[in-house]
Order: C-alpha cells, then structure tokens, then sequence
C-alpha cells in the first residue's frame, strides 16, 4: 500500500500487519485525526472464555487506546442468543440467558489485562447490547429498520452465499442476525458517537450492513475496519492446538500451558506473530523472526514471554519459562506444569500383569490418565499413541505391551506424564 495514514493508530494497523481492509481508508485517517473517536469490537458470549483466535481483535483495541481513542467492548448479551452463522457448517446451539450470563462474566476477565477502564477520555467501555436488544418491539422493529435491508444484497454475502452453496441449511433465527449486528453499530453510534466497527475479515458483511443502516437511518457517516482471518504457517486454524482450545482465561488455561503455545510457534511465523501479539518495535520483531536455527527459540522465548506477560503478568511468564527449562533442558518436573489431582475412585484399575483376574487390582491403564490429564482427546489417539512409543512417564517410555502404572508409585509421589516431547503434566493423587 503506497497510501500514508496521518493517524497514529491506522499506521499502526498497517506497519504491524493487522489491517485485511477498510471501507474508506481516506475517510477514517481523516475521522481519527479530528479527536478521540469511539470505536466497537462485538464478542458474543458461546463460552466462559475467549480463546487466541480473538487475541488480534484485542490487540486491536489496545492500539486503538494507545494511540488516543476510546475502545468499547460490546458483549453480545442479546446477539448470542441468535448465533453468528458466519462461514459455519451448522446452527450454533442455543443458550439460556443464565448460561449467557455466566459467559458474559468469565469472557469480562481478560479485557481488564489489555485496557483501561477508566473515566478518562480514552477510557474503554464494556457495554451489553441486550441493553437495547431484549426490549425491541418485533413488529416496529420490522417497519423501521427491516425495511432497509435487502434479502437479495444479503444472500450476496460471502458468509451466508457459501453456506448456500453447500446447500446447508441456513435458519430465519440465524438470518436476522446481520440485521441485529447492523442495528449494534447503529445505536453505539448514536449513544456513543462510535464511528468505526472493526471485527475479523469474516465479519466484513455484517459491518458493511451497519454501515449502511447507520446512514439510512440516522444519516450517520462511519466506518469499518477488518483484520485478516489468521492461519499458521502451516494452514492450521490460528488458536487450537492438538490439546484443544487455547483459551484466555487462566482457569480454564494455565498461564504455563498458554506460555508453551507461544513457544511452540511455528519458525515461519515468528516475526508476523511478534507484530500482533506484543508491543516489541517492528524493526526488533523482523530481527527476532529471521534469525535460524537454534537462535529461533530464543526467538520464541521471547514470544512467549511478551505476550504471557501481557496476559497474565511478568511473574507467570517468568515461571513458564523456568518450568520450561526445567522440563526440556533439565529433564525435571517443574513446578509450574499443570496438574491432575484424582482420587483412587475415579481410577480404573486393573490386575498386575502376571496375576489372575480375581487378583485386587493394583494398575492404572496410562490411556485413561493421558485423556484425563487433556493431553489425548480419546482413548483411541492414547492407546496410538503409546504403540507409536509418543507417551512418557518420568520421562520413561510407556512400554506398548505394558501401557500401565502401579498405583505404589502414584502413591509415593506426582508422576510427570508425557505426550511427545513437548506436552506435559503433572498427577498426583488426592
């Protein structure tokens, strides 16, 4: 782009690598240096956490705070109780206002590390659109906003056209949710004086349609803003990882499991992942993402530790990396690796090899503590696992033909179980 943005904060999306597109680059550069300007992410509440795929809409917002304008985060109180049908397969399953709740309260916890939520003029918002969601009226709302939305411009969206095309089923429930989203940015604009949206690339006709709606409607002028839908080097969705999710919040996620994600990046992500995820000079992140061979994984380290700290803190980072080293370089436990506490009753047993089956039982299958501990999704990837001669304990080789452990070992002490060389956790007994 040979285009030079005047506001501080435009630059920053496009030097770090977040900007996918704008739908009027001039008229928001212009819009941002004329004061503090307000500007939206939506986070719908499907779960107790957010997880890394909604990292670069945080960071987002953070820069957006930074550099002299006012971030609201709006929980989608009311549009979760419809479902973004945005490039998915199926129908969201639907939740109870008590489970929104409760979403709502575990999602609120991360932004407090990233924003300032202050009386300032750049102090952030957290507002719930259930505000004025839950009390529309179906039939005014249909005559004074339905009105301006057209179903052929609508089905014209990438987001709903690919799901056509695949000939799924796609619900009235889940059509009106544009109309919800649109309706969103209208009244943020007109409480708030909110001028942008921004959202992941996925979301370009759900913002275009607010847009839209907030100049017909209010004569409104305002904007929209997307980042690119990220995948890693790899072609793996950003944000799972073969254990699952990895989700924000610290009890759902340990700090040291969040820090060993980051420091498993892939080498040719590096350098971009460094530009998105932390506040280092771009000029320090493309030196850090061209270094090679074993000087990437200090690379890496540093990766890690940028942006653990921003999320949980120096002092969880700092013990992720020492749990780290310990484990990798040291071979020991570490204290800081996440634990399963069990009990004898939640133990299937089984009889010592060698000994007749009326024999009490005394052995600990290893396949059902790797899927208790979240390190194997299911028997079947445990049990593979171990004939692959991939799962340790005490950073021994779980033996195929005896894929077990004595309950007199577990008793005397933790044992650190792991799945290959870079998925640990400790078991103890209770």
């Amino acid at each position: 782009m040979t285009w030079h943005p005047k506001s501080d904060f435009v630059a920053v999306m496009i030097e770090r690598g977040f900007l996918a597109d704008c739908t009027d680059y001039q008229g928001l550069d212009d819009a941002l240096c004329s004061g503090v300007k307000p500007a939206y992410i939506g986070f719908d509440a499907t779960a107790k956490s957010l997880h890394v795929g909604s990292l670069i809409q945080i960071m987002m917002l953070r820069w957006l705070q930074k550099t002299g304008h006012k971030p609201i985060t709006l929980m989608g109180g009311g549009t979760t109780k419809v479902g973004d049908p945005s490039f998915r397969a199926d129908e969201r399953p639907l939740l109870s206002p008590a489970d929104i709740d409760a979403n709502i309260a575990g999602i609120k916890k991360v932004f407090s590390a990233y924003l300032n939520y202050d009386d300032s003029d750049t102090g952030a918002l957290m507002i719930n659109n259930a505000e004025w969601l839950d009390d529309l009226n179906y039939l005014d709302f249909l005559r004074d906003i339905g009105r301006h939305f057209s179903i052929n411009r609508m089905l014209s969206f990438e987001s709903v056209k690919s799901r056509l095309d695949r000939e799924q089923s796609l619900s009235f429930l889940e059509f009106n949710y544009m109309i919800l989203q649109a309706y969103d940015f209208m009244e943020l604009h007109r409480r708030y004086g909110c001028v942008l949206q921004m959202g992941g690339s996925d979301q370009w006709g759900n913002i275009v349609n607010g847009i839209d709606l907030t100049r017909r409607v209010i004569d409104g002028e305002v904007y929209g803003l997307t980042s690119p839908l990220l995948t890693t080097s790899d072609g793996k969705k950003m944000g799972k990882s073969q254990a699952g999710a990895i989700w924000l919040n610290g009890d759902m996620l340990s700090p040291y499991e969040f820090w060993q994600f980051w420091r498993n990046t892939n080498d040719a992500d590096v350098g971009r992942f460094l530009k998105l995820y932390t506040e280092l000079e771009t000029g320090e992140c493309d030196r850090l993402g061209a270094l090679e061979g074993s000087e990437i994984n200090e690379a890496k380290i540093r990766l890690a530790n940028e942006v653990t700290t921003l999320l949980h803190g120096a002092e969880a980072a700092a013990a992720a990396e020492a749990t780290a080293r310990e484990v990798f370089e040291k071979g020991g436990v570490g204290d800081d690796l996440p634990r399963l506490t069990i009990s004898q009753d939640d133990l299937f047993l089984v009889p010592a090899p060698g000994q007749p089956d009326d024999a009490e039982p005394t052995e600990i299958p290893v396949a059902g503590l790797l899927v208790k501990a979240g390190l194997c999704k299911s028997g079947k990837e445990a049990k593979r696992l171990i004939a692959e001669n991939g799962a340790r304990i005490d950073d021994e080789p779980v033996m195929p033909d005896r894929p077990l452990l004595s309950m007199r070992r577990l008793r005397a002490k933790p044992v650190k179980l792991s799945a290959g060389k870079k998925r640990h956790a400790l078991v103890q007994l209770d």
